[in-house]
């Protein structure tokens, strides 16, 4: 797990890995380009990461 969101490890761990990646990978890009806060930008990460999941599945 990035450890810039170690703090958020029990929001991650619910999720399936595919999704965890996901959402860091936004989170770490909401943070180095939006100027989101950590908390903000997993919050956002977990979503956007959960309907990219939904879209895959159809």
């Amino acid at each position: 797990m990035d450890s810039m969101f170690e703090d958020f490890k029990t929001d991650l761990d619910s999720l399936n890995p595919p999704v965890r990646k996901k959402a860091l990978e936004i989170a770490e890009q909401l943070v180095l380009n939006e100027n989101y806060t950590e908390k903000k930008a997993i919050a956002e990460a977990i979503k956007q990461a959960e309907e990219w999941f939904y879209d895959l599945e159809g």
